[in-house]
């Protein structure tokens, strides 16, 4: 029971960061689009981003698209952390690192509302 209420406060916190890091890129925010252009990445493209981040936040709420929520969170998180990395900016991709961990933590302890 413990560790249902644990992996229900990881995914919240998954979930309100991906809405939170999605709606910064929708709202074009400057240190997105600052971020995103290193990477090759216009406007139009931080935003399709940023549309993609929600969705995913919000997919993993549900335990039949709990996975493909979890994977596409995962896959923005290592293109931000290879953007980094692309830049020669290490720390920046090593700070990206525990949330995809995150993900990965949560993927492996399951959907806690999923039938057994």
């Amino acid at each position: 029971m413990m560790l249902k209420i644990i992996n229900t406060v990881l995914i919240l916190t998954a979930v309100l960061m991906g809405i939170k890091q999605g709606l910064a890129m929708l709202n074009a925010k400057t240190e997105m689009l600052e971020l995103f252009a290193k990477g090759g990445l216009g406007t139009a493209g931080v935003k399709i981003n940023g549309a993609i981040t929600i969705l995913a936040a919000l997919l993993i709420l549900f335990p039949k698209t709990f996975l493909w929520g979890n994977f596409i969170m995962a896959a923005g998180i290592l293109l931000v952390a290879c953007i980094q990395l692309t830049d020669g900016n290490i720390r920046g991709a090593l700070i990206e690192l525990p949330f995809l961990v995150l993900n990965l933590v949560i993927i492996y302890l399951q959907h806690p509302l999923r039938a057994r």
